[in-house]
């Protein structure tokens, strides 16, 4: 079942401000007074899904029992860009928009530690005695059933608990959770096979929020505003997004939301080019160039497709939008944007 703490993704989590400053300390940081002592949930947690959450959750509870600060230990790069640097991994979740979500679900702070060479060969004793407790100074900490950790991965759930125990550190193990009418385990990977089939409703649903990603806005060959489409447009690296047109929300740089549909692909009716996407707000009117914007997906509407004219095009962008607005007008998913 899905958490049933307040930082599961409800409408009231997922619009309500932080309560306080989210603290970040990162590698040769001195630990901060407000986190000194914090019990932490463990993990790369690419996605914040519901299982991700549910051990934020379980974070809250013990730092509420025991008085000690909560937060997160998490890693950057991702341990899979870190081994296969050249494959490029789809990345649910960027550092930005990571931290992003974190900071809306009422914790303390977060631990950012750098996954390197060093890192990737201590060993799982190493890592607690070292890591955990001497460099963070950790009370306890939270993991999921299938967490590892230390050189090879060597560290298992249960072994984690015995050198907590021997270290002074509380160690809670969260079980699997499961998405409303899923009968899988929520997972990150679960969710990038979704957006990879283009089934964003699907992922959202894993996710309990829509999955959005942020960028800067860049200059492009302006042919959008030649078809009375003008659009913002934002590369994403290594993203596996199925390509086609979306039904979108955008929280532009001013705070202010708008909707809108957006293209991600190579446009095969002009150049079959690099991926893009590029992003058509209603009823706007303004210049959104170097701005960071955060895009949410809330449909899918069709695949990407070539036409034979310009005027092809332009009819059936007519109809992508008009399906858009009313997709939109139904989403009731909650968004990690405020």
């Amino acid at each position: 079942m899905p958490p049933s703490d307040e930082t599961a993704a409800t409408d009231s989590a997922a619009s309500a401000p932080p309560p306080r400053p989210l603290i970040i300390n990162r590698d040769g940081e001195a630990v901060p007074e407000g986190l000194r002592g914090a019990v932490a949930a463990i993990g790369n947690f690419d996605g914040l899904h519901q299982g991700h959450r549910a051990l934020i959750a379980a974070v809250r509870e013990i730092a509420r029992i025991t008085g000690h600060p909560s937060a997160v230990l998490t890693f950057e790069p991702h341990p899979r860009e870190f081994f296969a640097p050249e494959r490029g991994m789809f990345r649910l979740t960027a550092e930005g928009a990571k931290l992003a979500v974190l900071a809306r679900l009422g914790i303390d702070g977060v631990f950012v530690r750098r996954f390197d060479a060093d890192l990737a060969a201590t060993g799982a004793s190493a890592f607690v005695g070292r890591l955990l407790k001497q460099e963070l100074g950790l009370s306890g900490v939270v993991i999921g059933h299938d967490f590892h950790f230390g050189r090879g991965r060597e560290g298992t759930p249960a072994m984690l608990q015995a050198l907590c125990a021997e270290n002074g550190l509380s160690c809670r193990v969260i079980a699997p959770v499961t998405a409303e009418s899923e009968e899988s385990p929520v997972s990150s990977s679960a969710i990038r096979a979704a957006l990879e089939e283009g089934d964003v409703a699907g992922a959202n649903r894993l996710l309990g929020f829509r999955w959005f990603v942020q960028g800067a806005v860049r200059h492009g060959d302006k042919r959008g505003r030649t078809l009375g489409f003008p659009t913002a447009n934002v590369a994403l690296p290594a993203c596996g997004l199925a390509h086609g047109i979306y039904a979108v929300r955008v929280r532009l740089a001013d705070g202010s939301l708008r909707e809108g549909v957006a293209s991600y692909g190579r446009r095969p009716t002009f150049d079959n080019g690099a991926p893009l996407l590029e992003t058509t707000l209603f009823d706007f009117s303004g210049d959104l160039y170097g701005q960071t914007i955060a895009v949410e997906f809330v449909g899918f509407l069709r695949g990407e497709a070539r036409f034979d004219s310009a005027e092809a095009l332009v009819a059936q962008m007519h109809r992508d939008a008009e399906q858009a607005r009313a997709l939109l007008a139904r989403d009731a998913v909650p968004s990690m944007l405020g």
